[in-house]
């Protein structure tokens, strides 16, 4: 399942896919980082739409619509802040994977971008988020038909290699 999934180096907010992930807090607003860029390029209406969810857990995901993007929908999943490693971090990264592709199925996305989840103000190691990311990934693709590229948008270079690294030690290229 290796060959539907992408390593890019870029924009999340410029991508032209069915859903690009967002990597929100538990109150679904605005903040910093990825989750600012989103809610920037996407516009006011995101915020209003995300007040009306009523917050996410850490490791769920939940869907709205992508307005200024230009993809179609946003899914919104919260990864979880790093605490060492011992209290189930992995676990919960795993999840906002898994969750993001169950809900781009279930809306008939077929293409979908992933940032580097929790990598950010949350804290958790590039390198293990890189591999938990790319390894729940390819064990979802195989149990998804729907989902035709999954596309992990970096925003540096090292991000980049990190998830090709992740994806070659799976055997697949990107």
């Amino acid at each position: 399942m290796t060959h539907r999934i992408v390593i890019h180096q870029g924009d999340i907010t410029a991508l032209a896919v069915d859903a690009v992930v967002n990597a929100a807090n538990e109150a679904l607003a605005p903040g910093g980082g990825v989750c600012g860029a989103i809610h920037r390029a996407a516009g006011p209406e995101l915020a209003r739409e995300c007040a009306r969810l009523g917050g996410c857990a850490t490791g769920d995901a939940k869907i709205t619509g992508g307005y200024g993007l230009r993809a179609l929908h946003v899914i919104h999943t919260v990864g979880p802040v790093w605490q060492g490693g011992g209290v189930g971090e992995a676990k919960l990264l795993g999840s906002c994977y898994r969750r993001s592709l169950e809900l781009a199925q279930a809306n008939a996305c077929a293409t979908i971008a992933f940032p580097a989840i929790s990598t950010g103000i949350f804290g958790y190691p590039p390198d293990e988020a890189a591999e938990v990311a790319v390894k729940a990934v390819a064990e979802a693709l195989r149990r998804t038909a729907g989902i035709t590229q999954v596309i992990f948008c970096c925003f540096d270079a090292a991000s980049a290699a990190r998830h090709q690294h992740a994806l070659d030690a799976l055997g697949g290229a990107g």
